[in-house]
């Protein structure tokens, strides 16, 4: 069965950090592409960053945090990362990890992606 379990969220300062976690099983992680998302209160779900399949370290991340996030992978754990940096309440959301084989043009496509987390929030307030 495959499975994506995603942690690491709670309530953090404008300014600071949380490093969400995105444990996966029942597949070969190797083999996919594992995205995070994140959904803020009343708008659409929005892509935040992706780790290529293939074994290597090829990352992709939206403008809106290039320079403070930072996605990784760790082959060994079958676990995916999300290190935040320079939290802006702006960034308050549910963020979700999510596994699929979308090619680059379409990493920003939910349905591109088969298998979903369950979310963990992220609130950035003062």
């Amino acid at each position: 069965e495959v499975q994506l379990q995603a942690s690491g969220g709670g309530l953090v300062q404008p300014g600071g950090a949380l490093k969400l976690s995105c444990v996966t099983s029942g597949f070969t992680f190797r083999d996919y592409t594992i995205s995070w998302f994140r959904q803020a209160p009343g708008k659409e779900r929005e892509w935040v960053a992706a780790t290529r399949s293939g074994g290597g370290s090829v990352t992709y991340y939206a403008d809106s945090v290039k320079g403070r996030f930072t996605i990784s992978r760790d082959y060994a754990k079958n676990t995916a990362y999300l290190q935040m940096n320079s939290l802006k309440p702006e960034d308050t959301a549910v963020y979700y990890c999510a596994r699929g084989r979308p090619p680059v043009g379409s990493l920003r496509n939910t349905g591109a992606y088969t298998y979903w987390g369950q979310g963990t929030l992220v609130t950035v307030s003062s």
